[in-house]
């Protein structure tokens, strides 16, 4: 005689359902979203001192450029299209295009005639679009 057994396979509703709800996804974005709104200041004003710092160390490689060009010629060059032409004698230039620009796309203001405490002529950037309360200049960058 055979004799007939059945098996129950009891299913819990976790296993049944193959993904996430819709409440447990909305949960997730909205920690992230809360994350990312934390996060977003600090980043930009990271990224703001960095664009300052590189900035200082600009004016600093344009002054030493400056200065070899006053050891080299006897005089300090009438701006800065001097420091990235090359020479009389087809020597490469001192400095690239790039280099006088500032983080914000402006040129280095450079003014030969007026001299910093370090007799230096003074080289500075005006900020985001000009409007930097405090001007970084080459007598305020040591």
């Amino acid at each position: 005689m055979l004799k007939r057994t059945t098996t129950t396979v009891v299913v819990t509703e976790r296993q049944a359902r193959g993904g996430f709800t819709l409440m447990e996804m909305l949960v997730v974005v909205a920690i992230i979203v809360i994350i990312a709104g934390a996060a977003t200041p600090l980043v930009l004003n990271y990224l703001h001192n960095a664009r300052i710092d590189r900035a200082k160390m600009d004016i600093k490689t344009i002054e030493k450029a400056v200065g070899g060009y006053y050891a080299k010629n006897g005089v300090y060059p009438q701006s800065l299209q001097e420091l990235i032409q090359p020479d009389q004698f087809g020597n490469p230039p001192v400095l690239d295009q790039r280099a006088i620009t500032d983080p914000w796309g402006q040129m280095y203001v450079y003014n030969p005639a007026q001299l910093n405490s370090r007799g230096f002529p003074t080289i500075s950037s005006g900020g985001p679009n000009g409007t930097m309360q405090q001007v970084l200049t080459n007598d305020a960058v040591q």
